[in-house]
This record gives structure tokens, sequence and C-alpha cells, in this order.
């Protein structure tokens, strides 16, 4: 319940018992940002039951803050009650809190669902027409709040940031001067994040870590952890928001391939551009709209620029329809907004100004017209709809740009490889960890094929602080030192020596007159005895009967040191786990956990074959099926 003490909440955990969670205890109580009260007093006490999830995130948020004071998120989908999670945060609080968004309509949003618990707060938001800042709890806009830092000397214990994946790492934004200011006053100050998507087109996840234990990036954020995410399809399954009911229409689609993004998405000249070049299409892009749209009862249309949703709003009933754009006067807006929630207005057309801060819950056809780059604005136009409402079963979805982001599996950011992959989980043989790569599996739901490269596990240690899994799907080898790196790395971080690019090697290879190459069908280790003493020889041979041999004397440390360092890391199969043989006898003992390379690669030398270099499947970017077939090939 919403009224539960923090006592109970600082014992809660966040689902399980995550290791992921840290457990660095903090300083004394005054710095905490949620400390425990009393049970809520009649004066006080909330008329609002929160839901169960909402509770476990006020739960989560209580319990990370008493141990951690990194910035954090909340994930919450569209539709799950962010303003009830603020709201019973800002409750607990016992010091002074702030809470931040960038529209006055979540401003006004976020302050009234506070109201409801009976309190009062200030609001300082020029578009309210109200600054004010006097007291406990205060829900202002960064656009105000950042014009008017002078304002702000209190001393605040929380910032709850709505809409967080806003907040840009550039420190000369309006959101990091204004933390900055904050911080200054208040270095203790807590800071937690809201969204109900967590990433940035261009730098992806805005958290590094996430409360199940997974790396998100290994680029440094302002926002360290995710701890607590639901899930979308948790929240439709449990009948708290509307079903969504996509309807492909690849006939009646207009053609983006042509358009590049940019780190900001698609330019807005050369949509308008492609677009006016297929105009002819959108009166039956429309005709078919109204069609899908005769028995709802709210319809919105997602244009691609001012001109296109000009056009849209001419086909469209004109009793019934109405225009928002970003330079639709305040006055007019507000109008049109709520002639539209009075379902006075049936169709409404806009060009991206209705994607936050917008609440109708009638809406249960969501039209897109426009293509776009980012998971986010994808999710924000599809959860206009998705709010429940009485008599709405589903809300039909009509894609007409070729926008083919899973909306229920949003978290793998990296484009696909193939159009053929799918997420797949892939155990990590050294942590456990299951990791969710882009992938192939056959009807079973067998792993065929991956394209991850590092496990994406972490753990912490007894002080707190992240320790990453170090174990690598696909990795290349520094000849000289041993030192593992990733795939994309081009000079040894240990040694400085150049790595070379195993795709680039192939081709070159294939290109010389005087080479062979073959895949090693198998690959033998023996005693070599000559009069100059042992050594350890490793033949390579290939299906059609070829042999290439290396020897490997193993009698001095530096003999030994140089098998462990330039042979050893590239062929060790079970890397998680040391490779201490430095005996003849005893590497062939262990030559079960040696793999064979792929390809191996011999020059000729008068009348022999001499080993130039091999190449080892982990180690690259393309299937190596894509650029060579796995047969013999001599070159002469």
């Amino acid at each position: 319940m919403a009224n539960q003490p923090t006592d109970a909440v600082h014992s809660a955990m966040l689902n399980t018992t995550s290791p992921s969670l840290p457990t660095t205890e903090q300083a004394a109580a005054p710095h905490h940002a949620i400390s425990s009260v009393p049970q809520a007093t009649a004066a006080t006490q909330p008329s609002v039951v929160l839901r169960d999830y909402q509770q476990h995130a006020v739960r989560a948020v209580v319990h990370y803050f008493r141990r951690q004071s990194d910035p954090a998120v909340l994930v919450l989908p569209t539709g799950a009650g962010k303003s009830l999670v603020i709201a019973e945060l800002a409750r607990l609080a016992r010091g002074q809190v702030l809470v931040l968004t960038h529209v006055k309509e979540l401003v006004e949003q976020n302050y009234l669902k506070y109201c409801s618990y009976g309190l009062d707060a200030s609001i300082f938001a020029a578009g309210l027409g109200r600054k004010e800042n006097q007291h406990q709890v205060v829900f202002a806009s960064i656009q105000s709040i950042s014009r008017n830092l002078a304002e702000f000397a209190n001393t605040f214990s929380l910032l709850v940031i709505d809409e967080c994946h806003r907040v840009p790492e550039d420190t000369d934004s309006s959101y990091q001067k204004t933390i900055a200011h904050l911080k200054s006053v208040n270095p203790n100050l807590k800071i937690l994040g809201l969204t109900a998507t967590p990433y940035r087109l261009g730098t992806g996840f805005i958290y590094q870590y996430h409360a199940k234990g997974q790396v998100k990036t290994d680029e440094p954020r302002f926002f360290r952890f995710c701890i607590y995410e639901l899930a979308l399809k948790t929240l439709i399954d449990r009948g708290y928001l509307t079903p969504p009911q996509l309807l492909d229409a690849p006939v009646l689609s207009y053609d983006f391939s042509g358009l590049t993004p940019t780190l900001q998405g698609f330019r807005p000249d050369e949509l308008a551009q492609v677009i006016d070049r297929q105009k002819k299409i959108t009166p039956q892009i429309v005709a078919q709209i109204l069609h899908y749209s005769q028995q709802r009862h709210g319809v919105m249309i997602f244009a691609a620029s001012t001109s296109h949703a000009r056009h849209i709003l001419s086909l469209l009933p004109a009793q019934q329809s109405a225009l928002v754009l970003a330079d639709t006067p305040a006055a007019e807006r507000r109008q049109i907004i709520e002639n539209f929630k009075q379902q006075q207005l049936k169709y409404l057309v806009n060009v991206s100004v209705l994607t936050t801060g917008f609440d109708a819950p009638h809406v249960d056809l969501i039209a897109i017209l426009r293509p776009t780059e980012s998971v986010s604005l994808y999710q924000q136009m599809i959860g206009r709809g998705l709010r429940l409402s009485p008599g709405k079963t589903s809300c039909l979805v009509l894609d007409y740009a070729g926008n083919l982001y899973d909306l229920h599996q949003p978290d793998i950011q990296e484009h696909a490889p193939d159009p053929a992959v799918k997420p797949v989980i892939v155990p990590c043989p050294l942590c456990q960890f299951q990791n969710e790569f882009w992938g192939k599996a056959d009807s079973n739901g067998f792993v065929m094929e991956h394209f991850g490269r590092r496990c994406q596990g972490f753990r912490l240690n007894e002080n707190g602080q992240v320790q990453r899994c170090d174990f690598r799907f696909k990795a290349k080898y520094c000849l000289e030192c041993g030192t593992e790196h990733d795939i994309a790395a081009r000079q040894c971080r240990q040694c400085g020596v150049d790595l070379v690019d195993p795709e680039k090697k192939l081709k070159e290879a294939l290109g010389l007159k005087d080479a062979l190459i073959f895949a090693p069908h198998q690959m033998l280790f023996s005693r070599h005895q000559t009069d100059k003493g042992a050594s350890l020889k490793v033949s390579y041979i290939g299906a059609e009967g070829e042999q290439i041999h290396e020897f490997w004397p193993l009698k001095t440390p530096a003999q030994k040191k140089a098998f462990a360092t330039k042979f050893v890391p590239s062929h060790l199969n079970d890397r998680f786990a040391p490779f201490t043989a430095s005996t003849i006898d005893a590497v062939i003992a262990q030559q079960h956990r040696l793999q064979a390379p792929a390809i191996v690669i011999a020059r000729k030398e008068g009348r022999f074959w001499r080993l130039r270099d091999k190449l080892f499947a982990q180690s690259f970017a393309t299937p190596i099926a894509q650029l060579w077939q796995p047969s013999s090939t001599a070159n002469s």
C-alpha cells in the first residue's frame, strides 16, 4: 500500500536478491534523500493505493539510495503510473525534493498526483504562470529553473527527473548545469531518473549497469544503474494497459529506404522531399485509415513534416479533425486537445509534438506515417494508445513507414546484422550470466549462431565496486604478449603492437600467388626429437591431406613463456580455466583443451610450405563462410 512505512521498504529487495544492487553503506541519515518516516498521519494519509509494481519501484529506490549515491534510473512503461511513483517518493522524502521535467503538461500532471495525497507543493514553470519554491517539494520545468538558478539556493536532498532519457551527457546542457548548481549546494544530492524509454538515438542506453547484473554499455554514463524495470508486456498481460494490435500494411507504405539517418534521426528536409515525391500514396493511406477507424473512437496520426500533416488533414473529415504543430499557439493547442479528449474531434494529426505529456485514454488507433531510427520515439507514439478506457479492448497500430521494431523486445539496441536473426539467450561459461544477443536458433530453440562479442554480466565485489565478467565470445589476441582484445581493437593495450584484422589477412592471402589456404580437419600434438633436442610438434591436417607443422621447444623459461603467450591464448578452447601445462608431455595430455584454427595460411619457401598465419573463428566479425568456402586453396 502507498502508506507502508519505509522501515519495511528498507528491508525489501528488488524482486529477488540481486548481486547488482550496490551494498556500500553511505553517510549518516541526514544525507539520505529518502529515509524511514512514521506511518502517514490522518492529515497526510493518501487516498491512493499503489499497485504492487509501483510499490516495488519505490522500495528499489529506498534500498538503493541507502547504500549508493550514484544517479539511478527507474524504467516504467507509458501508462505504468510514473506520476504516482514520483508522488510517493516525494511524500516519503525527509528533505526537500525537486521534480524536473521538460514540458509543462508533465509538471502539472506530477504536481496534481502529489496533491492527491492531501499535500501541497510549489510549481516553478513559466508556462503554467507560477514561479514558487517555498514548499518542501517543488515541481519545475527545466527551462524555467535553468534560467533562474540563483533563486534555488535550497539544499535539496532528492532530485527526480521525469523523462530522464532527455538528459544529455553534455556538461553545457541545461540539465547538467542545473544539476551542477544543485550539487554545489548539496554534494550529497541523490538523483533519480524515470523514463519509459532508457535509450538515446546515437548513444544507446542512458545507464551503464542493470540491476539484473547486466552491463548495458562500456561507455560511462551519467546514470550509473537501472535499479528497477518493468516490461511493457507485463502491464498488458496483467490488464493494466490495452493490448496493441499491429497491422502491417506493406502494400500501402512509403519507401524511406533511401534516407540516411544522422545521430539526431532523419533530416526533416529529406523526409519532406521523400514524402513530396510519393504524395500520390497519401490519399490511399488516409482512405485505409478511415476504413479501419470506422469502429474506433480516437485516432492519432503521426506525420513526417508540416506539409505532409496539412495534406493528411485535408483528406480527413473536416468537422472531426484537427492538426497540432510545434508553432500552434498555446491557447489554440489547449482547445484542440481538450476537444479531442472530449471526443468532439475523432482525428488528431501532429508532427512530433504529442509523444510525451499527452494523455487521452480513449485513443484506440495509432497511424504512423513517418519513419524513425529511435526506438524511444516509436514506443512513445504507440504508447499514446495503450491507456485503459471504458469499452476499449485493443489499440490498432497502422505503420506506413516500415518501422520494424518489436514493441516488446527493445533491449537489443544494435541493428540486426542479418534480417533472419532474432534475440537468443546465450549463457556465459564463466559467470553463467544469461546474455541476450542477436542470433539464429532452430525449431527447438537451440542456438546455432550468435553475434555477441563479450559477456554482458557483472558482479559487485565486497567493496560494492562493479567487476565485469571478462569472458569474450569473440576475441583476437596479440601475437607478442597474448593479451585478449575485442575484435575491433587495432592496437594491443598491453604492449602497443598493431593488431592485424584477420579478415584483411585472409583477403590478402587469397590474392597471393604462392599461398596455401585450408581449414584444418585435425590438429595433432606429438613429441619431435632431433639432435638439438626435443620440441612439441603441432600438425594441422586438411581434409584433402594437406599438412603444415609448427614446432615449440619447451625447455627453458623463455621458451615456455613464448608458448604460453604466443600459442595458448588463441588456441585455448575453455578460456574460463587457466592453462598451466608447460612441458611437452603435459601439453600433449591437455590437448583436448586446445582448438584448431579455422584457417591456416602457408607460403611456399623453396620446395616446402611454411606456416605464416593462423586465423580463428572467434576473431572474425563476419562469418567466415561469407568470406571464403573452407576448402583447400593453393595459389601457384
